[in-house]
């Protein structure tokens, strides 16, 4: 599952440096996450790195896009490994 920023968010610029996929960028009010960039932090880290430093908790699992630890492996593969493909 991908994660979503919800309207909580008070820009407080802590998570979009942490995304090791480059998966978080300021929306038209708030910080967004691109679910075809985000994979939970799946192959960098145990937990995602944005929540642990969201001083609000306003980042949660996104209902809309839903996918396996398989995937979303599989995902951070070819994000930052196209080679392996």
């Amino acid at each position: 599952m991908a994660l979503v920023i919800n309207k909580k968010c008070i820009n407080c610029d802590m998570c979009e440096p942490e995304c090791p996929n480059e998966a978080i960028s300021y929306g038209k009010e708030i910080y967004v996450i691109d679910p075809a960039r985000c994979t939970e932090c799946k192959g960098h880290y145990d937990n995602p790195t944005c929540i642990a430093v969201c001083p609000i908790d306003c980042i949660t699992v996104d209902p809309e896009h839903q996918e396996t630890d398989e995937q979303l492996f599989d995902k951070f593969v070819k994000l930052h490994h196209p080679e392996v493909q």
